[in-house]
């Protein structure tokens, strides 16, 4: 039986503002498609001859550390931890990068520039958000 009464409920519900965990919604998806990246590396390095293996092998490990670490600092942020807006916002600057570089050069590829470029302007926008800041400034 649930001790909880209706009282109790409503105070779950407003324990965090909407944009910070809509902020890290963003971050734990960006976490799922690094999880999802790692699972396509680790499919094609059964599967296809490599150029280098021991470079095949550390983009792995780089995926499923960006992946853990996501996940961590979603996690975190939920917990209102103050640091996490600086990993967020890290993240957020390197995905951007990313996205930037997906629009030029010889294999442009637009579509994945926005897929990439979208959440990195909400998130930035969430992060930034008064709610969101005050969630998680040091006591």
């Amino acid at each position: 039986m649930n001790s909880v009464t209706s009282n109790d409920d409503s105070r779950l519900v407003n324990k965090h503002p909407w944009q910070l965990v809509a902020l890290a919604i963003v971050v734990f998806v960006a976490s799922a498609l690094c999880a999802l990246a790692s699972a396509w590396l680790v499919f094609e390095l059964f599967t296809q001859k490599p150029a280098s293996l021991a470079g095949a092998i550390f983009i792995l490990v780089l995926a499923l550390l960006a992946a853990g670490w996501l996940l961590f600092v979603g996690l975190s942020a939920l917990k209102t931890k103050p640091w996490t807006r600086g990993a967020i916002l890290t993240w957020q600057v390197l995905q951007l990068a990313v996205a930037i570089g997906s629009f030029q050069g010889l294999f442009a590829r637009d579509d994945v520039g926005w897929l990439l470029l979208v959440p990195v302007v909400l998130a930035i926008l969430l992060l930034f958000s008064k709610p969101v800041l005050d969630a998680t400034k040091r006591a």
